[in-house]
């Protein structure tokens, strides 16, 4: 697409943005002295900042190019697994918060090396890495759909602007760049998000009645989903998908997974650490309402003015953005797309080169051995890798659908192995690191058998999976001998 002449300015704000949160993120570089400064931001950041934090990591730009499409085709179902993410964080805030702050951990998996030992923290940190860089590619590649629809520099020259420029400002800043660009960031794409909210109701006669008469008789704002029979586990959004598998799948991603808690870990205290997590719900729920409301208006839209919806739904709002909202506008609005994509991407670089500098490089080498300089030189190195590694992924899932469910069910596949496997240290005494890694495998396998040979939705991946490795481990623990690891966290 060449832009037409009345988009400069638009393109000329976007331009204008990127610069200027690469050069605000770049400019934390001299705070980061430590490990964790580079990590954990110094534990400076409040809890509300934290909160913003959680809730960029959460929502993505899977969310805002793929929940309107979710909508568009069909309801506010998914409106049923953030109910799920509720119930998610009274579990995080009992079970898993309390033990991550008895000692001084900069990654999740240092809590099962306490637990079962070295090896079950390699093989869950491992897990993580590869689960993490797999998701995190898809939402490079979600980007690609918006500024190719933009600038038409084609999706691979695209995927390489945006991970480049948040690349050189997660090198330089660390966790604090993270946390405090995610906040920025975060309150723009809210914005621009209310903005477009705005703009399509004013396109459309009658303005919010027409939309609520029009969306009702086609049930567009139906929620719930309470179906049984056959098909149950095979519906993706049903009610008891929703909050079983958005409980189970959150309590994996914001109890387990580094890249949420590190930002627990880089709270001041175990109290402003539930605090960030329960205020960043209240958000997440807004946050989803919007976006899914957001594409029943364009639903509504389009079917009153006969337009036609691009071939891939992934592409609808962002489309619509530059193509029919004024200029000025758009341009506001695709800015703040683009932000919700390079929070992730700060993000996940943070967290992939922390697990594998904490987990990896640091117990083999010797932390005592070398100095923190040393150490966040190689910190900064990885973070370099994990961008390239994005990069490979994003250009490969170009050829894997909608990309919010992609990411979704990539994520849910390997996740529950993690739940299954903290919940046995945590909740049990017996299981040692041979029932734990046993555990794991039974979990992994039965999820990858679910998801090849069956039509159950990707919902239950998490759910089947954590409990197949918690049952394996227990029952493994029950015929082999200890390891010498309680379940306090510390070894006997």
């Amino acid at each position: 697409m060449v832009p037409l002449p009345n988009r400069y300015l638009d393109l000329g704000l976007i331009v204008i943005y990127l610069i200027a949160v690469t050069i605000f993120g770049a400019r934390f570089r001299r705070s980061q002295k430590t490990l964790r400064d580079y990590f954990l931001g110094g534990n400076t950041a409040p809890w509300w900042a934290i909160g913003l934090s959680i809730v960029a990591a959460e929502t993505s730009t899977l969310t805002i190019i793929g929940t309107p499409a979710l909508a568009y085709g069909g309801d506010l179902g998914f409106l049923q697994l953030v109910l799920g993410y509720l119930l998610a964080r009274i579990v995080i805030s009992a079970v898993f918060i309390p033990q991550y702050y008895r000692g001084r951990m900069y990654t999740a998996y240092e809590l099962m090396r306490r637990r079962f030992g070295e090896n079950v923290r390699r093989f869950t940190a491992m897990t993580f890495l590869v689960t993490r860089s797999l998701a995190e590619g898809v939402r490079v590649f979600a980007i690609s759909l918006v500024v190719s629809v933009v600038l038409g520099t084609g999706e691979i020259a695209s995927i390489v602007i945006i991970t480049l420029l948040t690349l050189f400002y997660t090198f330089h800043g660390g966790m604090t760049a993270v946390i405090w660009t995610d906040v920025a960031q975060m309150v723009l794409y809210v914005s621009g998000a209310l903005l477009s909210f705005v703009m399509i109701l004013t396109l459309i006669p009658g303005g919010w009645d027409q939309v609520v008469a029009a969306a009702a008789a086609e049930s567009k704002f139906q929620i719930f989903h309470f179906e049984v029979g056959p098909k149950f586990f095979s519906q993706t959004f049903s009610f008891w998908a929703g909050l079983l598998g958005g409980c189970f799948l959150t309590t994996a991603t914001h109890g387990t997974d580094q890249l949420v808690v590190q930002r627990l870990l880089s709270a001041r205290s175990e109290s402003e650490s539930k605090l960030a997590l329960f205020s960043s719900w209240v958000v997440i729920f807004f946050q989803f309402t919007l976006f899914l409301t957001i594409g029943v208006m364009l639903y509504v839209l389009y079917q009153q003015r006969g337009l036609v919806a691009p071939e891939v739904l992934d592409r609808l709002y962002p489309e619509f953005v530059w193509n029919y909202l004024p200029p000025v506008v758009s341009g506001i609005v695709i800015a703040a797309i683009i932000a919700a994509a390079m929070a992730n991407i700060a993000a996940a670089l943070n967290s992939l080169a922390a697990t594998t500098i904490m987990d990896f490089l640091v117990p083999l080498t010797g932390h005592r051995n070398k100095d923190e300089e040393h150490y966040l030189r190689l910190s900064r190195l990885a973070t370099l890798f994990w961008g390239g590694v994005l990069l490979a992924i994003a250009i490969m899932a170009r050829r894997w659908g909608s990309v919010l469910e992609a990411g979704l069910a990539i994520a849910s596949v390997p996740l529950g192995a993690l739940l299954g496997v903290f919940s046995l240290g945590v909740l049990t005494r017996r299981a040692a690191e041979g029932a734990a890694i046993g555990g794991m495998l039974a979990g992994l396998g039965a999820v990858l058998y679910v998801r090849f040979f069956t039509d159950i939705a990707w919902t239950w991946y998490v759910v089947i999976g954590s409990l197949t490795t918690f049952v394996a481990g227990w029952l493994l623990g029950l015929v082999m001998a200890p390891s010498g690891h309680s379940a306090s966290g510390h070894s006997e």
